[in-house]
């Protein structure tokens, strides 16, 4: 089996969304006898060796300074800081035979590294996690449409695009990129994640105070793309019930503003948790009666929020919050385990939480629906398939 090169600014043992799922897959696959690189960034907690094992999965660390923070110069001077040394890592250490996947972190590297991979003789793949510059158009950025025509240009030259789902491979479509190029292969609950014991999620309910609360649980990366205002508006309409408790479990760039406005409401049915570790999130999602997914409209084709593979892998009912119509409602009312609205549907989530308080045994059918998802839609394994698949089609086609 020829080599697979994987690009992406996060790796183990860094815990964002792509590094989960990306060492998740490099590990399946070197598990399997595919060669595997990393070429990745220096954890700034504590630093590592540039070249370093782990699972059978070769690592190259590209040393790059991290700003951190959420405004844009530190992101930009971040992206920037590693795609230089990516840049650099691709002439190095991509050759002939190998295939290079391009993840989207940062942002339109890809379209620079692919070009850079084909001279050295390799074919190239895109991860596609996420669209840009689409998203930030979607949420209120200019003058950022012209890269466009890089991305498409790198998108049509690609040997193959994974995205996602459905709805992502039409816009891939409508983008120029030809079928036979566009591989569907959805994200996963991270590996190992199962339903923590009774004793687990009632300790870790009782560690939050809300032992004896029905939990409404946001959990995960508080970003722009995730419609979360009507959620304290929600909270709002069910604040003269004090058996209902929202919770916010993580942090991003809409926490400050979402802990003032819940402050100002007075919303004190409404709490703010830090982001839970790897190996604690088991009991986290599982404090929780049911959790929220979120997504602003216009950005469906753009990103598909993979906590919801975790909250499956949990056994936690969802409750969806964004366009009815986009993929990831269309699976959550299909699957059996939730109910999707539109933004404004205050009322009527408001009356499915009062429903599904009510009735613990509907409550805990639509549990197991959630974690019979899990094992059909979302495991790590069946990932691991997809791309075995893929590469081997490719070693093929020479």
């Amino acid at each position: 089996m020829n080599r697979v090169v994987f690009l992406n600014r996060f790796y183990w043992p860094e815990e964002p969304a792509t590094a989960q799922l990306l060492t998740d897959l490099a590990g399946g696959l070197a598990a399997d006898g595919r060669p595997v690189l990393i070429l990745t960034s220096q954890p700034t907690a504590a630093p590592r060796a540039t070249r370093e094992t782990h699972r059978g999965v070769k690592i190259r660390r590209v040393r790059c300074p991290r700003l951190g923070g959420r405004g844009a110069f530190p992101r930009a001077f971040d992206w920037a800081s590693f795609g230089l040394g990516a840049l650099w890592r691709v002439g190095r250490d991509v050759g002939r035979g190998d295939t290079l996947v391009l993840l989207t972190d940062p942002p339109l590297l890809a379209a620079l590294a692919a070009p850079l991979a084909r001279l050295r003789g390799a074919r190239v793949v895109h991860w596609v996690q996420d669209i840009y510059p689409e998203l930030p158009l979607a949420l209120g950025a200019r003058g950022l449409g012209w890269l466009r025509l890089l991305r498409d240009r790198a998108w049509r030259r690609a040997d193959a695009a994974v995205v996602l789902g459905a709805d992502m491979a039409a816009l891939l479509r409508s983008r120029g990129v030809t079928d036979s190029r566009i591989h569907v292969s959805p994200n996963w609950a991270p590996a190992g994640l199962a339903p923590a014991s009774a004793a687990a999620v009632q300790a870790q309910r009782t560690a939050w105070g809300v032992a004896d609360r029905f939990v409404v649980a946001y959990s995960g990366n508080l970003g722009r793309v995730h419609d979360l205002e009507p959620v304290l508006d929600l909270a709002a309409a069910l604040r003269a019930d004090p058996g209902f408790v929202f919770l916010f479990i993580g942090d991003g760039a809409q926490r400050p503003r979402l802990e003032a406005l819940a402050a100002c409401r007075g919303l004190d049915n409404v709490r703010f948790l830090p982001h839970q570790p790897r190996d604690q999130l088991a009991a986290s999602l599982g404090a929780a009666d049911v959790h929220l997914v979120t997504l602003r409209t216009s950005c469906e084709q753009l990103v598909f929020p993979s906590k919801l593979y975790g909250i499956a892998a949990a056994a936690r009912p969802v409750l969806f919050l964004g366009p009815p119509a986009c993929e990831l409602a269309r699976q959550v009312e299909a699957g059996g385990f939730g109910r999707a609205f539109a933004r404004d549907a205050i009322g009527p989530m408001a009356q499915t939480l009062h429903a599904w308080r009510d009735d613990p045994a509907g409550l805990a059918a639509l549990g197991r629906a959630a974690a019979a998802f899990d094992a059909a839609n979302g495991r790590a394994e069946r990932a691991v398939r997809d791309w075995q698949r893929l590469l081997a089609g490719l070693d093929a086609a020479g």
